[in-house]
Parts: C-alpha cells; structure tokens; sequence
C-alpha cells in the first residue's frame, strides 16, 4: 500500500523549518549599535528537546491524511506555534533582560524570523483549502493576530530591542505615522477623483484610451527617486516666481513634489480599473434597465457603478498598497513619514531604528488590504 503526500505545500514548509533550526533564535548584543552574538534555540531552553521533535513530527503526519479535519488540526497547530514563537521571542528577552546590562538589546533572530512566517504560510495554506468563503476566509486570517496582539498589548514583548527602540522614540514614531497617513490620504483623495475623471472619459470615448494609457505607462515606468527628484526643480522655480505659493505650504520639497509625483503613480492602476470595470458590466443587464425605463443616469449609478465596484475597489487596493510602500521613499526628499526612520536608522547603522520604520510600514500596508479584501468580500457576500 502507497503512501501519498495530501498536502506538499505543508511539507515544503515542514522541510524549510527544519533547516530554520540552524538559524539564530534571537541575537543578544551589549548596545544598539553593535551586532552582538547569535543565541540558538536550544541553548535559551536546553531543557525542552522533546517539544521540538514533536511538532515537526505532528506536522509530517498530517502531511499525509486526506480528509478534512487534518486541515483544521494544520491551522490550529500552525496558529499556536506562532503564537508561541511570538511569547518565546519576548520570554528570551525577558531572560536575557535579567542577566545583561540594561543598554543590552535582544533582537529576533533569522531563525525565528523564517519560523514566523513559515507558520503564518501554513496557516494560509490550511484557510485556502478549508473554504471558499471570502468572508470566512478573511476572519479565519484575522483571529490569528488576536492572542499576539494581546501579547503585545500586555507588555510581554517589552524587553525586546524593537519596542525599547519604540520607547525611546515614541514622539517620533507617532509624528512619522501621522506624516505617513497625510501622505496615504492626500494620495488618495485626488488620485480617487482625476483616475475616476479620466477612466469615464476613456471609457466613454474608447479612441482616446490608447494615448492616455501611453503616458500613463511612461508616467509609471519612470522609478520613483527620479520622478521626486525631477520635481524639485519645477516647483522650486514656481515658488521662486510666485512667493505667495510658500505661504500655503507648496516647496520645492517636502509634501507638495511627494504628493504630486505619489498621486501620478496612482492614476494608471486607477484608470484601468474603472474602464475594466465598467467595460465588464453585462450588456443585456443595461438593455433589461433601459427596458424597466431607467433613465441614464439611473443606469450608470445604479447599474454601472454597483456592477463595477469591485473591480474598481481591487485597483484601489492596490493603489492603497502601492502609495504606504512608496511614500518611504518620498522621506529622501524631507517628506517625512516612516521612510524618516528608515534612513536615519541607515545612516546610523541601527537596525532597531530601521525596523521600526520598515515594520510598521508593512503593518500598514497589511492592514489596508485587509480592510479593502473585506469590503470585498462583503460585496461578494450581498451579492445574489
């Protein structure tokens, strides 16, 4: 009798965690500033080998069962490995906190870091095959961050040298997050009315769609450094002409090229997604409207438009996405954002310090599409 392998996916990831073990758990190091030494799992707890054979064999096994309760096991097994890595990151700390000077940081290690995000692959994985539901997909994915989450709020991560980092700047880190929102928002807004603008209009006259989309696609292939640079000067010279464009905050640099060069990246992910959209709304849908005597205008916001909501919410996700990951670069020219403490934490060679740019960065970017695959997903839920 054959054995067959269910899920080769898990396997991968059993395998990859396997190797992980030869990475550090966390790095112990005497300041901020130096790199420190490397610290294994089995040597913070020497006295628990047992559990680290276990779990990989739990997971090995149900690799190879076909029905559907191995999937829920695999999400459930999956979902308290990573929070215990989470716990056992901030307990080594804390350790470590005890026995150190209090200048000495204990950072995640390579190890635990490929660990974390091999459970949260698993986890994924065993959502995917368990259903189909958007919706439940997408609570399924949210209730894994619930205990960390706690953990975090109950300061039992507190010693690690990322939040005593935090702690240290955390005047900083809220003014780099509100200057980050004003650049996600002030992209946004105007991006959401001159992309609408223009997709109706290329929607409307199908002719017009291919120059537009040309300089949309040169507009977009022009990297990101060289579009806010090529700015400055424009806007510098503006200003020098027109004194009163300094009064209400319109430079050479900081927020106004940001916003500018921001905005012109959103505009082609945008248009496409509202001519795609309406383009995908059914005809014989707007013939049975015009037929119950709607007017055209009634067609477009009652027909059209709900029709081709999802489609337009997608571009905008990515948009969303797109914007929170440039926007760090827009720091290079005084900006300000995350991207700040990204390249301060660069310049200084401190790593804490650029994480904590680099991390809440991602978290954001997380969130938005979370918040976006939501409304999407309730708009599939409601649908017929």
């Amino acid at each position: 009798m054959s054995i067959r392998c269910h899920n080769r996916v898990l396997l991968l990831l059993v395998a990859l965690a396997l190797a992980a073990a030869l990475l550090p758990f966390v790095n112990y190091a005497p300041n901020r500033l130096v790199s420190g030494e490397s610290r294994a799992l089995w040597q913070i707890w020497p006295h628990s080998p047992a559990l680290w054979l276990v779990v990989p064999l739990l997971f090995l096994a149900l690799c190879f069962l076909p029905w559907r309760w191995p999937l829920v096991a695999t999400l459930a097994l999956a979902e308290l490995c990573f929070i215990v890595l989470v716990w056992g990151a901030g307990k080594a700390a804390t350790d470590l906190a005890q026995t150190g000077s209090t200048l000495a940081r204990t950072s995640i290690g390579s190890g635990l870091w490929l660990w974390l995000a091999l459970a949260l692959l698993a986890c994924s994985d065993a959502i995917r095959r368990l259903t189909v539901n958007p919706l439940w997909r997408w609570l399924l994915q949210a209730q894994i961050w619930l205990v960390p989450l706690l953990l975090l709020h109950l300061g039992a991560l507190n010693h690690l040298s990322l939040m005593k980092e935090y702690a240290n700047r955390q005047d900083v880190f809220n003014d780099a997050l509100a200057q980050h929102l004003v650049l996600l928002l002030g992209t946004l807004l105007p991006a959401l009315l001159l992309g609408g603008a223009l997709g109706l209009w290329c929607y409307r006259h199908p002719a017009r769609q291919a120059p537009v989309f040309t300089v949309l696609n040169v507009i977009q292939t022009v990297p990101s450094v060289a579009l806010f640079g090529l700015l400055i000067a424009p806007l510098a010279g503006l200003v020098a002409h027109f004194p009163a464009l300094s009064r209400i905050g319109i430079a050479g640099t900081g927020l106004t090229p940001a916003l500018i060069a921001l905005v012109l990246y959103a505009l082609l992910p945008l248009v496409r997604g509202v001519v795609a959209g309406l383009n995908q709304v059914p005809r014989d849908v707007l013939e049975s409207a015009a037929g119950m005597g709607m007017s055209a205008r009634q067609r477009f916001f009652q027909v059209r438009l709900p029709l081709a909501l999802p489609v337009l919410l997608r571009s905008l996700r990515v948009v969303t996405v797109q914007t929170v990951g440039m926007a760090v670069i827009a720091a290079l020219i005084g900006a300000g954002g995350f991207g700040a403490l990204v390249f301060q934490g660069l310049l200084s060679s401190a790593l804490d310090l650029v994480l904590l740019g680099v991390i809440p960065t991602i978290a954001l970017a997380v969130v938005v599409d979370a918040l976006f695959g939501l409304w999407i997903a309730l708009l599939k839920v409601k649908q017929p």
